[in-house]
């Protein structure tokens, strides 16, 4: 009598679980101003302007010269995006914005073979 007692009220419980479970449907409204949110911060990540990271640099001077490296640059395997920045009086060639200062290094190894004054540095992000 007593293990009767235990089982039916083992089964009352198990059953009364599987006999109350809940289905229902969430919907969800999302603004459009998130997704192109989500957009821009993807870009931004890609291009590391969220987080201080480490560029090369391999020139600093007039104009002229800037727009000659970042040609040949471009013309050997340019494997990192080369840019132009300009600080008062003068230019400066960059290439990359590296997460890691060891990604930097590796990529400074390439390029120091047709650039070799080329150095890292972690350039301060005011943009």
């Amino acid at each position: 009598m007593k293990y009767s007692l235990y089982i039916t009220l083992i089964l009352f419980v198990f059953n009364l679980n599987v006999t109350n479970a809940q289905q229902g449907t969430v919907e969800i409204y999302e603004d459009d101003k998130i997704t192109e949110l989500l957009r821009l911060k993807t870009m931004l990540s890609k291009e590391n302007k969220l987080s201080d990271g480490f560029t090369i640099q391999l020139y600093y001077g007039e104009l002229k010269q800037a727009n000659t490296i970042i040609k040949d640059y471009q013309k050997s395997r340019a494997l990192w995006k080369a840019t132009i920045e300009y600080e008062t009086p003068n230019y400066k060639v960059w290439v990359g914005n590296f997460v890691t200062r060891l990604e930097a290094d590796r990529a400074l190894l390439e390029i120091q073979k047709e650039f070799p004054n080329a150095f890292v540095f972690r350039p301060d992000r005011r943009n």
